[in-house]
């Protein structure tokens, strides 16, 4: 197959406020960098070493070509990504207020990325990636939810695996009790589900770990939660789950720091590695991202991480 990863749904211009925690309404300036979750994980992936591609929709406007120029400087294939006529490539401005808050405003009226159709979905080499990343985003509203649903169809009959973000922006959606019920609706076309605790709670409709045990009733061979200064769990449908020990580190920013991990869960899924290993890949890209300002711009790269497990004891 051409590529290793595909990931699809939502990109933006993310400003992440210069002055570390200082309160919201008091930050004098921002840096522009680029982001959205899929987003964030063809960056990731590619820095790994993977042959990565995005199907995400900018608009005809100058943030998009920010977007794109900065995805083609890292080497990720842009061909697929349609330019939306009338719609507005997005924007995320986001405060850093260590060790707790986080806040984030979305500017996503009019948005392009959401407007990814069925005939963006053919264009895209789905049958031609080993591995296509979805997420929670994707599935909040249409022509965006459709697409994403083709996608991972496409991608399960060619035999390549689709992995689910979880992703949950509640804002983002006309009535965040929906998520779970979209959610638990796509899960007989997913192989791994990535998420947070909080996450796999809204997703499941149940607490830890009833939630998992009920995500993976429904299809999927692992649910993967993320813990942060926790380390990992992958939960399993039979045997014990496996759990990852973090990798401790001082934190910047928490933002991004889950693509991150799944950016090298993936690398260690897609060369054949048990869960565990896979994990704590995911935990060490994503405690090297915690140590900085922002997402995509900051992800890690493949020698800088097998460096900095070594130097901590190896996997």
């Amino acid at each position: 197959m051409t590529y290793d990863v595909l990931a699809i749904g939502r990109s933006s211009i993310d400003l992440y406020a210069n002055d570390i925690g200082v309160p919201f309404p008091e930050i004098r300036s921002f840096a522009a960098y680029v982001g959205g979750c899929p987003t964030n994980i063809s960056v990731g992936t590619r820095r790994l070493g993977l042959r990565s591609a995005l199907l995400t929709a900018v608009g005809d406007d100058p943030v998009g070509e920010f977007v794109l120029h900065f995805l083609k400087r890292e080497g990720v294939e842009t061909a697929f990504i349609p330019r939306k006529p009338g719609r507005r490539t997005s924007a995320v401005l986001l405060g850093i207020e260590p060790p707790d808050r986080f806040p984030l405003v979305f500017y996503r009226d009019n948005c392009a990325d959401i407007e990814l159709d069925l005939d963006d979905v053919e264009r895209a080499p789905v049958r031609d990636a080993r591995l296509v990343v979805i997420t929670g985003t994707g599935l909040s509203r249409e022509p965006s939810r459709s697409a994403t649903l083709r996608a991972a169809e496409e991608a399960r009959a060619s035999g390549g695996t689709v992995l689910l973000d979880l992703d949950l922006r509640p804002t983002l959606w006309h009535d965040p009790r929906a998520y779970g019920v979209v959610i638990r609706s796509a899960l007989f076309l997913v192989d791994v589900v990535v998420g947070t605790e909080e996450e796999v709670a809204a997703a499941a409709g149940a607490e830890l770990p009833a939630a998992a045990r009920r995500l993976l009733r429904l299809g999927p061979e692992a649910v993967v939660i993320k813990q942060g200064a926790g380390g990992s769990t992958v939960y399993l449908p039979r045997g014990d789950p496996v759990w990852a020990a973090p990798f401790p580190v001082d934190v910047v920013n928490v933002l991004g720091a889950g693509d991150a991990f799944a950016s090298g869960f993936i690398y260690g899924y897609l060369r054949g590695w048990d869960w565990y290993r896979c994990a704590r890949m995911g935990n060490a890209c994503g405690a090297i991202v915690v140590t900085r300002h922002g997402c995509a711009n900051f992800m890690p790269y493949e020698e800088e991480v097998l460096r900095f497990i070594e130097e901590r004891g190896g996997f």
